[in-house]
């Protein structure tokens, strides 16, 4: 039987939520660490079918601060967020800290994230990534044009980093503009939630964090396909720069207001 977590700080407003498709054995290290430095975790099972849902479900037996959600298919990312946050909101819960259940997101940040986010309740709380020597060139470099685009959509209010999944979202804002679209349900998801958010007037606080990649011997598990999800980031920034310009009279005067 798993060693129960130590002594986590409790929160009925502030819950940490791991979206996970297919993660491995990773995601049991990934959520015990995360219960280690807070209670609630929320996991929404993306209908992954590598046995994890079992796993995790065995481990919340045996834990009340973890919680397990199990969604019958595959919907993406986007989807398993609007999922858990739903049904956050219903439990009364106002923010949620996002985090990869692969292990690749720093889980002893945890609670400097949720502080930040207490302290400035209606800001989000970014994840600005600090990369290792592990980290492949290709992604380093190509998020670039990714977090440029990002700033330009909204005007330069200071997205440190668009992609990075380690953040905490005020839930009701996030839930507003998630069903004002049908889209950012699946990889898109990270970058249009902060250029939408910005654009209802979230501001964004960046905290530095690093990101940690795993060899497949080390149990790590990728889902990017290079040529399908750029083509899905091209396709999202092509439909916000087309938002950006209709509202760039209100974005303009949101700037020179203050």
């Amino acid at each position: 039987m798993p060693q129960q977590p130590a002594a986590a700080a409790a929160s009925t407003t502030h819950l940490v939520l791991i979206p996970s498709y297919n993660p491995g054995r990773k995601v049991l290290e990934t959520v015990r660490a995360a219960r280690a430095q807070w209670t609630p975790v929320w996991v929404v099972v993306d209908g992954s079918t590598d046995g994890s849902a079992e796993w995790l479900q065995a481990e919340a037996a045996t834990d009340p601060g973890l919680r397990v959600i199990v969604q019958p298919i595959n919907r993406g990312k986007g989807a398993a967020v609007l999922e858990g946050i739903t049904q956050a909101a219903q439990a009364g819960f106002s923010h949620a800290l996002t985090m990869d259940s692969d292990g690749q997101h720093p889980e002893t940040l945890i609670p400097t994230f949720m502080a930040a986010s207490q302290a400035a309740p209606d800001a989000m709380v970014l994840g600005k990534p600090v990369f290792g020597p592990e980290a492949p060139a290709l992604r380093v470099n190509g998020r670039k044009v990714s977090n440029g685009w990002a700033n330009l959509e909204t005007l330069g209010m200071g997205i440190g980093d668009s992609l990075y999944g380690f953040r905490v979202y005020p839930i009701a804002a996030l839930m507003r503009v998630m069903h004002g679209t049908r889209f950012m349900r699946r990889f898109d998801f990270d970058p249009e939630a902060v250029v939408r958010l910005c654009w209802a007037g979230v501001r964004p606080i960046n905290i530095d964090a690093p990101v940690r990649y795993f060899s497949p011997e080390e149990g790590g598990v990728s889902h990017f396909k290079y040529l399908r999800d750029n083509a899905l980031l091209t396709w999202m920034h092509t439909r916000l720069l087309v938002g950006f310009v209709l509202r760039l009279p209100v974005l303009v005067w949101r700037r020179v207001r203050g």
